[in-house]
């Protein structure tokens, strides 16, 4: 049994694996060659071969406990023939939303436009790297695909005046989201992903009174599917504050907490096995002060079970010489 199983599945509080989101890219020099020579991010995430060799780069350099697929949450619309396209310095930018077109798609289509994914999923579960390993796999939670479906961008400076407008068509679309969501899921794990870890990005948008409708209903629903494929889920629902509300309700088999989240609080609220919280900017100080910090984390979750992650995407100023300390640190301990 891998070490991230032993904490998700037997909740065992001695072993603290590692992994970090956004392992594989931006911050290692192997990757930005590739990415050199692949300007289309989308077409990049669609070659099976270059992924996999992203998705292993971080597993060559650092004792690592995971391989988290590289690829990206707004594959979904993608499949599902919105327009996606990543613009420097930016960000997403999605085209125009044709319902009907989107209702007219099957599962065949689906599948068929995302099937580097699944062979990406499948190269990476047999690569001798992931020996004694996990491979994550990954989807954006219905709230936050929602959210870039309808906005057509990243919503940083707020969602568009008339979002909340029509609920008939934010409803049809979350079904929509919902159903091909689980496709998504299931297919990678049929290519072999033993976690599914769910993206909830701009979770943190919404007025509480707003999270049932919006985030835990819908999420609860992949989760569930998840289980029934007998796969652990991990949820990010990052910028929430009722975190306890949302593990009795949604039932991961992990939460994933962000930065500005106190860990005492989590430790004294959730059961559940824990994941993350390092803020990722602590990789841009100095060792004594990433020591500092890891161990603060490892210390409050010591008879916890507790994954080793950031709170965020690791920064691609970041040098990777302090997240190999880093995975040294964790490992030491």
């Amino acid at each position: 049994m891998t070490p991230i199983y032993k904490v998700l599945i037997n909740n065992n509080t001695i072993i603290k694996p590692i992994w970090v989101m956004r392992q594989a890219g931006r911050y290692l020099p192997e990757f930005r060659e590739i990415r050199s020579k692949n300007p289309d991010f989308i077409k990049l995430c669609l070659n099976e071969k270059l992924s996999a060799e992203i998705t292993l780069q971080p597993l060559k350099r650092f004792d690592l406990d995971a391989a988290i697929i590289f690829s990206d949450i707004l594959m979904l619309p993608y499949g599902l023939n919105q327009k996606v396209e990543f613009k420097k310095g930016i960000g997403p930018i999605l085209g125009d939303l044709d319902l009907d077109s989107i209702l007219k798609l099957n599962e065949n289509n689906f599948v068929e436009k995302l099937s580097p994914i699944y062979k990406l999923v499948n190269l990476i579960n047999n690569s001798e790297l992931t020996k004694n390993k996990n491979t994550i796999g990954f989807v954006g939670a219905p709230w936050t695909l929602l959210v870039y479906m309808i906005n057509q961008k990243s919503p940083k400076c707020g969602l568009k005046n008339d979002f909340f407008k029509d609920k008939n068509l934010t409803s049809k679309i979350l079904n929509i989201i919902e159903k091909f969501l689980k496709v998504h899921i299931k297919h990678q794990v049929k290519n072999g992903a033993q976690i599914i870890q769910i993206f909830d990005s701009w979770a943190g948008l919404l007025n509480d009174k707003d999270l049932p409708n919006y985030v835990y209903e819908p999420t609860i629903k992949l989760v569930e599917y998840t289980k029934t494929l007998n796969i652990p889920t991990i949820c990010f629902p990052k910028g929430i504050k009722k975190y306890k509300d949302y593990c009795e309700t949604v039932k991961p088999d992990a939460i994933c907490i962000d930065y500005d989240v106190d860990p005492k609080e989590i430790l004294k609220n959730i059961k559940i096995p824990v994941q993350g919280g390092m803020d990722p900017k602590i990789l841009l100080t100095d060792q004594e002060n990433l020591k500092k910090e890891a161990k603060r984390y490892l210390e409050i979750f010591k008879d916890h079970p507790y994954i080793f992650n950031l709170g965020h995407g690791i920064l691609p100023d970041t040098d990777p010489e302090m997240m190999d300390y880093l995975v040294k640190t964790v490992k030491d301990f």
